[in-house]
């Protein structure tokens, strides 16, 4: 009997010490495991906050600059026959997109040759990619650095580990080194993130720039054809309206 007591004394106290040393597993909170990554996840927030920003106002701008309007060469075509340039103007004005202002700049040059004409429009559409480009630097930058910043961090990281390390002594504690290597995972982890995300937001946006350059490419192309179209047959008419030469009356 008293052999029973004390085996199932010893039972309960081995029970009791293998719950005390089982860890108690708590849920990890995203928002509390990134506050471990130190001052780095704070500027590594700021840059996706930027990133976000550019990526969503950019999307919007390129949206309306590929929205093709089929009216806008035909109506081009028809003020240019009737010498109406001052509507075809305005129409351009009114239409505010990047191809409508290019080829507002082929209307006021109407005149000149084939060549020099192609070379203003191509000028004038350079310039509106350049505008369409604006912010694409600062994204392809915030793909670049926030990896960057993931390894600086995680170098601070393990220095302060390190340091924590030989201030122990012969008195290790693995809670002593838990902050620095929080902080040498966590920042990698996050500069990975917003780095991957900026680079695949910052190729998606430079495609939509190819295309809208595309477009216009093609516009201007037919552009010069309704200009050659109009020219042609305004000085075909010419010679008819404009000879001199008096109807021959029968008597």
């Amino acid at each position: 009997m008293i052999l029973l007591t004390a085996a199932a004394e010893a039972a309960t106290e081995v029970l009791t010490l293998t719950e005390a040393a089982e860890p108690v597993q708590e849920g990890m909170n995203i928002l509390e495991l990134a506050m471990k990554g130190g001052w780095i996840m704070i500027v590594l927030a700021l840059l996706s906050i930027l990133g976000v920003y550019i990526f969503f106002e950019r999307f919007a701008v390129l949206r309306k600059a590929m929205k093709k309007n089929p009216n806008l060469l035909s109506r081009l075509r028809d003020n240019i026959m009737d010498n109406d340039m001052k509507s075809a103007t305005n129409y351009c004005l009114h239409l505010d997109t990047p191809i409508s202002r290019t080829l507002m700049k082929g209307i006021k040059d109407y005149r000149l040759d084939t060549a020099s004409l192609r070379q203003a429009l191509e000028n004038n559409a350079g310039l509106e990619i350049a505008t369409l480009e604006k912010g694409l630097p600062v994204l392809s930058t915030i793909a670049a650095v926030a990896p960057m910043l993931g390894f600086l961090g995680t170098v601070t990281g393990m220095v302060q580990a390190f340091w924590q390390m030989s201030n122990a002594g012969n008195n290790i504690d693995v809670s002593l080194l838990s902050s620095g290597i929080y902080e040498a995972m966590v920042t990698t982890v996050g500069g990975l993130i917003v780095g991957i995300i900026a680079i695949f937001a910052y190729n998606y946006l430079v495609a939509q720039v190819d295309k809208a350059q595309h477009l216009m490419e093609s516009d201007i192309i037919d552009y010069l054809e309704i200009v050659a179209e109009c020219k042609s047959a305004k000085e075909a008419a010419a010679p008819v309206e404009g000879n001199g030469v008096q109807p021959t009356v029968i008597r």
